[in-house]
């Protein structure tokens, strides 16, 4: 896949892949949390561009090869929950504003947005920091900051928290156990040489955890987008499995009730995932909110 420029912004450095016909739709794919741009696999990207897309997808500060904030002082978790930022390295919003100068260093004005995850929160301020660069939006497996809504079931929270090992075999045990526990659904079976074959390609490509928990700590200080999000006017797809253990479904019903005319997509059975058997349905699902915009 060609390797494009690197996207500047905010003395931040982004790296970023296109895929597809450069005359296609423009989909801007933001990762989720401590997700490389390898985390959409290269089959979910083939079957977007199929549907005629140009499928950009990109490494989010702290992650992959984008610039690491590893001379920002500890982040404090428990204090950050309590309303004191002060060991922030940087928020949500800076997050969102480095989606738009992806777009720039593509030479997209404006694109259809799919977030995943963390990313789908990405999104959602995307749409409303830069409305005009939105033509159409989709959150995937994500929330509205709101805490009441979309939390992890505690196993959930437990593993997010919880460090990974620094070595190669015991990170892929740990990603395989961990996926096995609070990713995958009952809709899908677990593919367990995919999960291993995709923490090896993640660990080796380049191995960040401190990244994640930078990241993690931009999500918990994150506010509520509820207000905000009744006035994006775009095309809206909300997605989410009803077995998501890690942003519970009501994440994803709060998001759609939010945004005026949203479509929300509920898949029985669906994880904290994105399986190969969903491929074809989330693209379909993609391309006709894509038509709407």
């Amino acid at each position: 896949m060609p390797a494009m420029p690197r996207a500047h912004g905010n003395g931040v450095e982004l790296e970023y892949e296109t895929l597809g016909d450069r005359a296609g739709r423009p989909l801007l794919l933001v990762q989720g949390l401590g997700a490389q741009l390898i985390s959409v696999e290269d089959g979910l990207c083939q079957e977007l561009a199929a549907r005629g897309f140009l499928v950009i997808r990109y490494d989010n500060r702290d992650a992959g090869l984008s610039t690491w904030f590893d001379d920002a002082a500890p982040v404090n978790l428990a204090a950050i929950w309590g309303g004191d930022h002060g060991s922030l390295a940087y928020t949500l919003e800076d997050m969102a504003d480095d989606a738009a100068a992806v777009l720039d260093a593509a030479g997209v004005r404006s694109a259809h947005v799919a977030g995943i995850s963390l990313g789908g929160m990405i999104a959602q301020l995307l749409a409303t920091r830069h409305s005009d660069r939105v033509r159409s939006l989709a959150s995937i497996m994500s929330t509205t900051g709101d805490r009441a809504v979309g939390q992890p079931t505690a196993e959930a929270a437990t593993i997010l928290v919880a460090s990974m090992p620094s070595d190669r075999e015991g990170f892929i045990e740990q990603a395989v156990a961990n996926s096995r526990a609070i990713g995958c659904g009952t809709a899908y079976p677990f593919d367990e040489p995919a999960v291993r074959q995709g923490a090896a390609r993640g660990y080796d490509r380049a191995y960040h955890p401190k990244g994640t928990g930078r990241q993690f700590a931009a999500i918990l200080a994150a506010g509520d987008r509820t207000a905000a999000l009744g006035r994006v006017r775009v095309p809206t797809l909300v997605v989410h499995g009803t077995d998501d253990q890690v942003i519970r479904v009501s994440g994803g019903e709060a998001t759609a009730a939010a945004i005026p005319g949203a479509r929300l997509l509920t898949v029985p059975g669906l994880g904290h995932e994105l399986p190969p058997g969903f491929w074809p349905a989330l693209a379909d699902a993609l391309a006709e909110n894509a038509d709407r915009g």
